[in-house]
């Protein structure tokens, strides 16, 4: 064999083991919907990404922030991102029920001891029998904040007007201008304003039989990313647990936390330690079914209960490594 053909053949084989090496080494992106910035448990993505546990697992996650699960939900039948973050349970029930292309992939929170429904410190509001012919805010149609206050409307027997108002910054405005009477949030959006005195919290999303102890959101894709991406949203599990870890091991994550909603680290400690228990972000549980999709019924999110088959379709968790 001649040296240019020995050149040739060296240069080819480089070539090869280059490509070979590209596809191992390079960033797989996946495209996120995010209910609600700032929240301790929808910050998973951000604090995974910003400790490098994504990169990691070599994904690099490309992030859209929501006004709520309804629009979370919406981006994720729409193929607009391949995971929706923190989408409410009854509204996945609802569209899996409609033929809706939906599947889980994860639980993200589990409780509804994270979610508080307030009033201005001088409102003659005092108790959930007091929302009655109220404006009582959620964050959008299909939201986890939807299901809570229809159920708060459901089990009370009230005839609350049940008004969406986006995000908690916009409906604190709400509240404080008069136009809404009960406004929602979740921590650590409204601490300051509590410590103040300024607001009042009148209920939380533990006081309904619907969402105490159940998972209320969820992790989310459409069915033509899971045939496509499988790989992807399998890594993507593992690095969500992995970091779902690291935000309890120590006070790295809430330092990285802190900086990213901008609250100071004693603010971000008391949202994890008050309203977030480990295991209200496990991922790989969806708590209470057994509960939860007889109350969808009955507060007419879907017509007749899922079967054990329909459940089977719609839960697709990646399992532990």
């Amino acid at each position: 064999m001649t040296l240019t053909k020995r050149t040739v053949l060296a240069g080819a084989f480089a070539g090869l083991l280059s490509l070979a090496a590209g596809p191992a080494s390079a960033q797989d992106q996946l495209k996120l919907a995010v209910g609600q910035r700032g929240n301790w448990d929808t910050s998973v993505a951000e604090i995974g990404t910003r400790l490098g546990i994504f990169k990691k697992h070599k994904l690099d996650l490309q992030m859209l922030y929501t006004q709520g699960g309804g629009e979370t939900q919406q981006a994720v039948l729409s193929n607009s991102v391949d995971i929706g973050v923190a989408g409410g349970i009854m509204g996945a029930l609802s569209a899996f029920s409609k033929g809706a292309p939906i599947r889980i992939i994860g639980a993200e929170t589990t409780g509804g001891q994270d979610l508080y429904w307030y009033v201005k410190s001088d409102s003659p509001v005092k108790t959930l029998k007091d929302f009655d012919g109220r404006t009582v805010a959620y964050s959008t149609n299909g939201s986890s904040t939807h299901g809570v206050v229809n159920a708060f409307v459901k089990e009370n027997g009230l005839k609350a007007k049940l008004t969406a108002t986006g995000g908690p910054a916009p409906t604190l405005t709400q509240v404080m201008s008069g136009q809404i009477d009960v406004g929602w949030a979740a921590p650590p959006f409204g601490l300051e304003q509590l410590s103040k005195g300024e607001i009042r919290v009148i209920a939380t999303g533990n006081n309904t039989q619907a969402f105490r102890d159940q998972t209320v959101r969820l992790l989310i894709t459409n069915t033509s990313v899971l045939q496509s991406k499988k790989e992807q949203l399998d890594r993507f599990m593992l690095a969500y647990r992995e970091t779902v870890d690291a935000m309890y091991a120590s006070d790295e994550a809430l330092k990285v936390y802190a900086d990213f909603v901008g609250v100071p680290l004693e603010i971000a400690k008391r949202t994890r330690d008050e309203f977030f228990p480990k295991k209200a972000l496990d991922p790989d549980r969806i708590v209470g079914l057994d509960t939860i999709v007889p109350d969808a019924v009955t507060l007419k999110y879907i017509a007749q209960p899922l079967t054990k088959e329909q459940l089977g379709e719609l839960i697709q968790i990646p399992p532990r490594r």
